[in-house]
């Protein structure tokens, strides 16, 4: 957070229940806490996990410091026992993670916090705006990068970002889900992603000629001179413009255009026209790169229609996600610890997706002698791993059941935060994004495609699934004569 100290960067009612959880002397009473999401952004058939050290460096440094405390003061409504409390406040947990870059789907626990129950309350507000606006972020960058295939992809999107931590951190999410560099300087100098950039129209608008501006702009970039060819006119004027600046200026120097940009029109035929120009004048190895409101969608038009496109700069409907721009990830307590028993909790509605799944959980992500992944089973952690002969059965239609063999089956949900600090060193940003595009490769296309995925499966152990059914009959009202 751009904050120095982002404490105080949670909803009121996290300090309102955890006072009162204060004053009923419950600051050593423990509860599991688990983050997921109920629906994948744009129908698509899966999601990325991203935020994770984000949201760790934040626990890692979360206290309140003394200005915060006098502000709570004098607000009121807390009391001063709490108060003090929070004074001397660090949180005292564990807390279990897939993967950061991991592909994730809904209704398995992505993050488990175990912790008193005030450190897991005070951890919900910056839990989920971490992880769910960087998870939306990466997840809409994965989609488009699967459709670019070679093509490179940037991030152009900081000037319609919702503010600068938007900004930043949707650039490092980009990056996760595939990009391959940004616009935005400040996310090279805190993240070490490749900042870039070309022209604006202002920059050229303000020379007398468009062949002037070109030509000032190569003299003063000729190692890496990239001209936006559509000011005025791109078959017309720009690409003349540019050749006859790699003619008259780059070519004396040794040096040659390495590409253009197209920011409006009709990308797919000017990109066509543009390209026959350039091989014309011998210019194969210029690239053609174009940007205007794209996304995974005309994308996959573009190239369906013969466009010849180099490289993509992805702007507004990558930084905001704005085909779907939520990632609907919540945060509900699934057990609680108390007086040395483990009771697991449960959370009932009538509209069915938002009944959670209780107990303190394990995600187990299953793969055939091919490593494909065949299925996720989310089971209680005290479970054995499944083996040889396991059952596999639809939580919503257990009838439906087949055994399977052969499989190797990982952990996804692994202890990464305990006793104040992370457990290990995280990984480069660059390992986090070779992980999430190695783990993509790992599941079948029909999951990855854009209309009607396939909906991969998530199934429920049966231990799992008894102790839910068991719970939502106690639970659940009773019919009465």
């Amino acid at each position: 957070m751009s904050l120095e100290n982002p404490s105080l960067m949670l909803d009121f009612y996290e300090l309102s229940m955890s006072d009162a959880y204060f004053r009923q002397g419950r600051t050593q009473e423990w509860a599991v806490f688990d983050y997921y999401f109920r629906r994948v952004p744009d129908r698509g058939g899966y999601a990325v996990f991203a935020g994770l050290e984000t949201f760790l460096d934040f626990v890692c440094n979360l206290h309140f410091d003394a200005e915060q405390i006098a502000f709570l003061r004098k607000k009121g409504g807390l009391s001063e026992e709490f108060l003090r409390y929070l004074a001397d406040f660090r949180f005292r947990g564990e807390i279990y993670s897939f993967p950061e870059g991991a592909i994730i789907f809904p209704n398995e626990p992505v993050v488990s916090v175990r912790a008193p129950l005030i450190d897991c309350q005070l951890l919900e507000t910056y839990l989920l705006m971490t992880l769910n606006h960087q998870s939306l972020v990466a997840t809409k960058s994965s989609r488009i990068c699967a459709q670019a295939g070679k093509r490179a992809v940037s991030e152009f999107g900081s000037r319609r970002a919702h503010g600068g931590d938007a900004a930043l951190y949707g650039a490092r999410a980009a990056f996760i889900g595939g990009a391959v560099a940004t616009a935005n300087v400040e996310a090279e100098k805190r993240f070490g992603i490749p900042a870039v950039g070309t022209m604006a129209h202002s920059f050229v608008q303000s020379f007398d000629t468009e062949a002037e501006a070109f030509a000032t702009y190569a003299r003063c970039y000729p190692d890496n001179c990239v001209l936006l060819i559509d000011t005025y006119d791109v078959i017309n004027s720009g690409i003349p413009n540019a050749i006859k600046t790699h003619t008259d200026v780059l070519q004396p120097l040794g040096k040659r255009l390495k590409a253009v940009r197209i920011d409006s029109g009709d990308l797919s035929y000017l990109s066509r026209v543009v390209r026959q120009k350039l091989n014309d004048a011998n210019m194969k190895d210029c690239q053609i790169m174009v940007s205007n409101s794209l996304d995974e969608f005309l994308i996959k038009d573009l190239i369906s229609q013969g466009a010849v496109i180099d490289g993509f700069g992805i702007g507004e409907r990558l930084i905001t996600a704005k085909t779907d721009p939520v990632f609907g990830g919540v945060y509900k307590i699934v057990s609680l610890e108390k007086d040395g028993k483990v009771l697991p909790k449960i959370k009932i509605s009538e509209n069915t997706v938002k009944t959670t799944t209780p107990g303190f959980k394990q995600v187990w992500r299953l793969f055939d002698e091919g490593n494909m992944a065949l299925a996720d089973v989310v089971s209680l952690r005290d479970e054995e791993k499944p083996t040889d002969g396991y059952v596999l059965f639809d939580p919503n239609a257990p009838w439906k059941r087949k055994k399977i063999s052969g499989f190797r089956a990982e952990p996804m949900l692994n202890l990464v935060f305990k006793d104040g600090k992370s457990l290990a060193k995280m990984p480069s940003l660059l390992q986090i994004q070779k992980y999430c595009k190695e783990s993509l490769q790992s599941f079948w296309l029909e999951v990855k495609r854009l209309k009607n995925p396939h909906s991969y499966y998530v199934d429920l152990s049966e231990k799992l699934w008894n102790l839910k059914q068991k719970m939502l009959n106690e639970k659940s009202p009773q019919l009465k004569d």
